[in-house]
């Protein structure tokens, strides 16, 4: 079973749009940690503000048992703010502290005359390693971006895909059951579709 984490503010209805294209059919909507329970794969799919996010996740009282989830090994695949997520803090509108899944911090574009933030369109991926995570990806794919914020991972073997934006940053990171990728899959076409697909082949 696929559990699918809604804190109120995810990008919900695209990304169960782009599962359902791929025939994924035992899918369980989460808002509270009963719902974890027998999952053997997790997606936090996000959008919004980082410190409010958290809040929403606290407030359903999800925080801990994710944490447990992906302790057990489950995989874990977080969408753009759910990637941001796995980090210990982010400094978007206040010092605000994460899952802490993953050492590092998350921070704002910094203020540049040819940086356009928020950073939004299609970008090309620079895979850093293969993982099975991106199999059938080729060296040119494109995905689609929309934030503010990026992640700075402390230990660079984290990182599997960075993307060129004025500086390099972190598009996507792994450690062992735990994924997140800042770009959007379910608005990424045949790029994302893959992702997703691949992710739903991953096992413990």
């Amino acid at each position: 079973m696929l559990a699918v984490i809604d804190y109120g503010a995810g990008n919900l209805r695209s990304v169960l749009h782009a599962l359902h294209h791929l025939g994924v059919e035992n899918i369980r909507i989460v808002q509270e940690p009963d719902g974890l329970r027998g999952a053997d794969r997790i997606i936090l799919p996000g959008v919004g503000a980082f410190g409010a996010g958290m809040q929403k996740l606290h407030e359903q009282s999800l925080v801990e048992p994710i944490r447990a989830a992906v302790a057990e090994g489950i995989p874990y695949l977080g969408i753009c703010l759910g990637m941001q997520f796995l980090f210990e803090r982010s400094d978007e509108m206040g010092n605000h502290e994460g899952l802490g899944l993953l050492p590092g911090y998350v921070t704002r574009f910094p203020p540049r005359d040819d940086l356009k933030v928020p950073h939004m369109g299609w970008n090309q991926l620079q895979i850093r390693r293969p993982l099975p995570l991106l199999e059938g990806l080729d060296a040119e794919s494109y995905a689609y971006f929309v934030h503010s914020y990026y992640c700075v991972p402390a230990d660079e073997t984290d990182v599997v895909i960075t993307v060129d934006y004025g500086l390099p940053f972190t598009a996507g990171v792994q450690r062992n059951n735990v994924y997140g990728v800042q770009f959007h899959p379910e608005k990424s076409q045949r790029t994302g579709l893959q992702i997703l697909s691949n992710f739903m082949r991953i096992e413990r």
